[in-house]
């Protein structure tokens, strides 16, 4: 096997684990929107899932371990992603709100500052701003 083989291994794997983790926040509730299903699809293509790992993520979530983020950078880096994916096409109105709290709450936001957080990076995505632009203003929104 090639280094640039294992390095791909390692990225889909770990794509595997992040798409299985969110389908584990979205599925926690017992049911599953229309949205949510669509949000589902969409974040699938992006993480390069293709259609059987999808089936077979959906039917059993648990099967592939979750890379939580534990560094404060790695939730931010990963909650700007989610929230392009949500707000790509604003056809989600509120619920991409709803979402993305979801999601903030599972990579480890407090709920007394989710909400405030989840408004400040939905307004910093909305100004298309980039990844090391959002970190920033992220990590300053208090100051």
């Amino acid at each position: 096997m090639s280094f640039s083989d294992l390095f791909d291994s390692e990225f889909k794997q770990r794509n595997k684990g992040h798409f299985s983790a969110i389908v584990r926040v979205a599925l926690a509730d017992g049911k599953s929107t229309s949205e949510e299903k669509a949000f589902l699809d969409k974040l699938a293509i992006h993480l390069e899932i293709i259609p059987s790992e999808y089936e077979e993520i959906i039917a059993n979530p648990l099967k592939y371990p979750i890379n939580p983020p534990y560094l404060h950078v790695e939730r931010l880096e990963r909650l700007y992603d989610l929230g392009r994916i949500v707000h790509v096409d604003h056809h989600l109105g509120d619920i991409q709100e709803k979402m993305l709290v979801k999601f903030g709450l599972a990579l480890g936001f407090t709920p007394g500052n989710v909400n405030y957080i989840v408004d400040k990076a939905l307004a910093l995505i909305d100004k298309k701003v980039d990844l090391d632009t959002f970190i920033y203003e992220m990590k300053n929104m208090n100051k």
